[in-house]
Parts: C-alpha cells; structure tokens; sequence
C-alpha cells in the first residue's frame, strides 16, 4: 500500500500591524489584540478581498431580474437584462450613496430643528439657547428681523422658517439666501436648487428605482440638488442650532489619542455624531453624587473621553479629550480601560460588540435608528436626557469596580488647538470690531497664501490609517496652502503634531509668516463630519469680500477625502462639487474609468459652471492635482505674477470697512 503524503496547509504570513496604521497608539493595541486573540477591522479588512465589480460600479441589483454585472474592462459590450447600459448603473448607484449619505446628515438636522423647537417653546428644560449672538446671525441671514425682538420670538421664527429646509416641496430652502449670486445663479440654470430635503430625497431615490430616470446626466442632476439639500441644508441647519444651543467653538487646546485615557478613573466614551447626547454626559459626569459614587467605588474619579464625529465636535466646543478617529474605534476597547463605550449613530461597526464582549465593556446603544445585537440598549430621549446618561454612568461605574481586563493604555497623547468656527476664524483675521476675512484674501491675492483646501473625512482600512490625510497635508502646507479640516480627518493630523502654532515651521514661508503673525497652526479643525458646512459658509465668505472671482467656482480652492469609507462621503463630496470646488477623492471611486458617466463627473460639471471631481490613491499625486487646480484658478484672476506681500498691521485693520 503507498504511503499517504502529508501535505501541511501553508500557514499565511502574519502582517505587520505598521502596516496597517501610522498611529503608534493604535499599532500596540493590534498586537495586544493579536495576543488576546481578538480580531478587528483591520484584520477582516486583509483577509476579505473587495469585489471589484463593485468598487466600479459595474454591477446592478435595483431590481429581480439580475443581479447583472458588465465587463469594466469593456463596459459597452453588453447591458443589463432591462437593456440599462454601463453609465445608467454607475449613476443609480452613485445617486443611491448620494441619497443614504444626504438621508444619515438630514435626519440629523431635521433631528436638531425638532429638539431646537422643543426648546424654545419651553418643552426641554435641560439645554438652552446659549448663543444669542450666533442666533441673530443666523436669522438675518436669511432674512429675519431681529431688531427690537425677544429672543423667543426670534428663535420662534427661525425655527418655523429652518423646518422649510425639510419638508417644504416648492421653492428654495432657506440657506440658499447665503450662497453667492453667481453660484446661485449657476444652480438655478441648471435647475438644481433644493426644494426641500425630504423631497428631493424621496425622488432621487424614485429616479433610480428599475425603469425610471435612464440619462446619466439627469439623473447627476438630481443627485446635485439632493446633496446640496444637505451641504446648504441639513448639514448647515445642524451645525448652525449646535452652536445656538452649545454654544460656537473657539480655540481650545485639546490633547487627543489613547493616552487620554486613565486607569485610575471610571473611563466613559462617547462616540457617534449626536451632540445632545454628549452634552447630557458632560452633565451626567460632573454630578457630584455620580463622582462621589465613583470614588465609593475605588475611582479617583470619572474621566469622560470622545471618538469619532461627537467626540470632534465637543472637541472643538468644550476641550473634551478625543481618544481616536474611526479606525481607532474597535482598537481602544482592548486596553482594558474603557468601562462603558456608549454609541449613537453613523459610523458605528458591529463589531464592536463582539471587542467589547472580550473585555467586559459593556457597549451601550442609545437611539432608536442604532441598535446592535448583543449591545445592551438605553433609549435617550431629548424630553429626559439625564435618565439615559446618568444610567450609562452608573453601568460605568459598576464595570471598574469588576475590572477584569488586562489594562494596557499607550501612553501617547498629542496636544493640539481645536475650534476655529468661521466666527471665530473672522474674529482672528479682523479683531473684534473689524472681523473680516479681508486679510485672507489680500494674502492670498498677494501670494502669501496660495490657496485653499478642505481636507475632510473618514479613515478606511483599505488604506495604511492616516498615512494619507498626513502626507497629503504635509505637501500642501509647504506649498503654502492653508488647509481647513473636519471628521476623522482632523484627528490624525492632531496625532501628528499638525494642531500646534509651532507647526507653521513646516508650511512654505508665505503661510508660515502668516501663522506666526497671527499665532494659528496651518491647519484649523472645524468640527465634525456635518461642520463641512462651516466650510461652504467661509467660501461663500470669501467671494463676498470680494478680489477673489464672483462665485464659489472662480476661488483657488480644493476640497480632498483622501480616505473616505461611507456614503455620508459621497454625498458631501456632491455638494462641494455642485457648489463649485475641484474634490479628490482617495481609497477607491464608483466609476469606470472612460465611461460617460465618469467623464461628465470628472470633466463636464466643471464646463457647466460647477466643480468636478478628481481621483487618486497617492497623497503626493493627489496634492499635485489640488495644487495645480488652484494655481489654475490664480491665473484664471491673474493673481498667478508675484506681489508684494505686505501682511496687515493694526492700522490695516482698522482700516478695513466694517461693511
């Protein structure tokens, strides 16, 4: 009889954690969660391929006739079983992240209008209108009287008037009154200004649905009004009641990254991107009778710590220390430290429960949209906050008095400044009595700044974590390019230093005399994902103090996602598009390249008088492409020849018109 061959299975080389993140924090708690044998995103990221018909869009499931999935390699040789071709699949599934991502921002917002309304009638003792200030503004904007009036009836007004943002399914929503002429002027043309929200969702979605809109190019049409539903809409509408009622951020030095974390004391995350949930915390954690019962319970106290998008926003508003972005969300649980990690919505994996289970954190959902098996729920509710948050600390409380995890926190913190609203940012420019973004645009004019960028988003475990947002940043500050940033984005530059003023050594000489002029970092973190607004409202900014073009379009300005991982993205990435701003995305992107659809992305928005988008996986190559649109734009002004750069003294600025 022949001898059997033993054949052993080839046992897979194990990947070095560094290279899957840049952030050291992060690393030693991958290799801790190799030795505990528990796995993450990072390791379900390498061992499962994505499908690359589907990273291009090639493929159709919109209806039971199919799926069908076209040849990318040779996308018009054949269609689907109703005859749709390759631009037709690509723009449905384009329009449906557009309409998912548009839907997660405006439910939010429309979320901030009803507790906004709750409030001023009196209904919600437990948070108030704490920016007055921020309140009148926003209500002239669009057209308000304040002059004379309580502030109840001024919050009443613009309450009734911000709800049109949503529901209302004729007109124009009521921030389209902010946007520049000429960009206006360009939406109306081409008929994609929004309605209302919950409209122009509700249609995109019926566009795209089997056997409705089959034009590529209509349906990209209604997926610009969608998104700018959002950018000019939900989004705004959200960020704008925040700081009415949380009052708007101001820089605040903030230290970020695991070692925020502390052993001694009852460590309670938040993470998610509603601010009222988190604003009860704060609360909740500063009751003396809940201290005192931590320190009952052995604690020298409780340390309150955020993740994510809430935890960027109450950041930049109130210096709560941030433990990490969005890759680092799973990570973090296997120090051990972490007595109760408590979960809104968006950008919440399901596996955190299972790394919560293997260290005893209990995982807390809260709000009704967001549930996961296996996580223990607490619902919140606006009416009675306290009730939830107050029991999430007391479970805290009761899990390190029965620690039985392991604690091994890195002892890594950066220190960085967070909170530069575009109050704030006009403030710093201007004093107080001059405010004005007069001197950014007289320096970006003269050459001394040479333009600007957005650098927004998430992090993917398809890419090396924040290698990209880093490097990217890095580039374009040399070549003096202010950057502006909001979301996981702004945390890893903050892991690296790039939040400090001292960091303005490593920007060209026109941005770093700048800087040091008016003692800020090269980069300025706004807040969270939905804070993309605060964006849209300084460039809308910069047009109306004029030298500078006449629309968002005509401005030496970019917008990047260099590693986007959710349909939130793309939605946002839409409206800066329609808005009028040149916007690279990294990781992958849902077209084919060469096909109609991807060309009138990429090149025909820009010829009808919007932006367009651009692609690329390499932070060098993308900084490349952003600097030479700006340097296009320059020329486009004819502020490409050098000036004289003069920075503005004391007598400038009050010289400068306070009109």
């Amino acid at each position: 009889m022949a001898e059997k061959k033993i054949v052993k299975a080839k046992k897979k080389k194990e990947i070095d954690v560094r290279d899957f993140t840049t952030c050291e924090a992060t690393a030693q708690m991958l290799e801790k969660a190799r030795r505990d044998g528990v796995e993450t995103a990072f390791d379900r990221a390498a061992n499962m391929k994505a499908c690359p018909i589907g990273a291009e869009s090639a493929c159709c499931k919109h209806c039971f006739m199919g799926p069908c999935r076209l040849n990318a390699k040779d996308p018009y040789a054949k269609v689907g079983v109703c005859g749709a071709t390759i631009d037709t699949f690509q723009a449905r599934n384009f329009a449906r992240n557009v309409a998912a991502g548009g839907a997660a921002h405006t439910d939010h917002g429309m979320g901030m209008v009803d507790l906004f309304r709750e409030v001023v009638n009196g209904h919600i003792t437990d948070y108030e209108i704490k920016d007055v200030h921020k309140l009148e503004q926003v209500a002239q904007s669009i057209g308000i009287e304040t002059e004379g009036r309580s502030v109840k009836e001024i919050a009443t007004d613009l309450y009734k008037e911000l709800e049109n943002t949503y529901t209302q399914v004729e007109g124009e929503i009521p921030f389209a009154k902010r946007v520049p002429p000429a960009t206006l002027e360009v939406w109306r043309k081409q008929d994609i200004v929004p309605r209302g929200a919950m409209r122009e969702i509700m249609e995109l979605m019926h566009r795209s649905h089997m056997g409705v809109d089959q034009d590529y190019a209509n349906i990209t049409k209604q997926c610009s009004r969608t998104a700018l539903a959002d950018g000019w809409g939900g989004s705004m509408v959200a960020t704008e009641i925040s700081d009415i009622l949380y009052g708007t951020p101001s820089p605040v030095a903030v230290d970020v990254n695991m070692g925020v974390l502390k052993e001694d004391q009852v460590n309670i995350i938040v993470h998610g991107h509603e601010p009222n949930m988190f604003e009860s915390m704060l609360a909740s954690v500063n009751t003396p009778s809940l201290i005192e019962a931590a320190k009952e319970a052995g604690a020298q106290g409780i340390n309150l710590v955020g993740m994510c998008c809430s935890g960027a926003e109450m950041l930049s508003r109130h210096g709560v220390p941030h433990a990490g972005n969005f890759m680092s969300t799973e990570a973090v649980l296997v120090t051990g430290a972490v007595d109760t990690m408590c979960v809104d919505v968006q950008c919440i994996k399901q596996g955190l429960q299972k790394v919560a289970e293997c260290y005893n954190t209990p995982l807390i959902t809260t709000n009704t949209r967001c549930r996961i098996e296996g996580a223990t729920h607490v619902q919140f509710e606006d009416h009675k906050p306290r009730e939830c948050t107050d029991e999430v600390v007391i479970k805290a409380i009761t899990r390190f008095k029965n620690r039985t995890a392991d604690i091994e926190i890195p002892n890594i913190r950066n220190t960085g400044i967070h909170g530069f609203s575009y109050e704030y940012i006009n403030y710093m420019l201007g004093g107080t009595f001059r405010g004005s973004y007069k001197p950014l645009n007289d320096n970006i004019i003269n050459g001394r700044i040479r333009g600007v960028a957005g650098v927004v988003g998430c992090t993917n475990p398809r890419m090396k974590q924040d290698y990209v947002h880093v490097e990217l940043v890095k580039e374009l500050i040399k070549n003096d390019v202010l950057v502006l940033q909001t979301g996981c984005s702004q945390v890893a530059l903050a892991k690296n230093g790039l939040y400090s003023p001292e960091a303005a050594h490593l920007a060209g000489p026109g941005l770093q005399e700048v800087c040091e002029t008016v003692g800020m970092p090269p980069c300025l973190g706004l807040g969270s994902c939905v804070d993309n607004s605060r964006i849209l409202i300084a460039a809308s900014e910069m047009v109306r103090v004029g030298g500078l073009g006449n629309s968002i379009a005509d401005l030496p300005a970019v917008g990047c996602a260099p590693e986007y991982m959710s349909e939130k993205a793309i939605c946002i990435g839409q409206y800066f598009v329609a808005s009028g701003v040149f916007t690279v995305f990294g990781v992958t992107f849902p077209t084919v390249e060469g096909t109609k659809f991807h060309k009138h992305l990429f090149e025909e928005l820009e010829q009808e008088g919007m932006g367009k988008w651009g692609f690329a996986t390499d932070p060098y190559e993308m900084a490349k492409m952003m600097i030479a649109h700006i340097d296009k734009k320059r020329k486009a002004l004819g502020i490409d020849k050098a000036r004289e750069r003069v920075l503005m003294d004391m007598d400038d600025r009050r010289g400068i018109d306070a009109a």
